[in-house]
């Protein structure tokens, strides 16, 4: 099984099913039917296996009125990414003790023991 990062952008990684997240991010929610307008000339089954592909990495939720199906974006979804990208930041797993040495321009080196031992940007 792979790693749930991995699947999430993975699935974010193809333009259309990205131009489908980009238009749940307009909407509460959204009507399968209606995602044809952003994905150009995609006929509706593509769309709909797109949607599931998105279902199955956690950015969408679905949900059934009558013989419709409304989409919305997964805002724990938005959150991860957004975490994972925040990781990708230069410098953000350096120890607490190390970047504040390096903001305060300090040639010396942290006393042992005084240094957090989390990186920044975990939670």
């Amino acid at each position: 099984m792979e790693d749930s990062d991995v699947l999430l952008l993975h699935a974010a990684a193809d333009p259309t099913r990205l131009a489908i997240l980009r238009e749940l991010s307009k909407e509460t929610s959204v009507c399968a039917c209606d995602f044809t307008g952003c994905c150009g000339t995609i006929a509706q089954p593509t769309v709909s296996h797109h949607l599931k592909v998105l279902r199955g990495a956690g950015w969408v939720s679905a949900e059934r009125h009558g013989a419709k199906i409304s989409y919305r974006i997964r805002a724990e979804a938005v959150d991860r990414f957004r975490h994972l990208a925040d990781e990708l930041r230069p410098g953000s797993h350096l120890a607490v003790g190390e970047l504040s040495l390096r903001v305060l321009g300090s040639n010396s080196e942290p006393t042992r023991g005084k240094v957090a031992s989390h990186s920044l940007g975990r939670q």
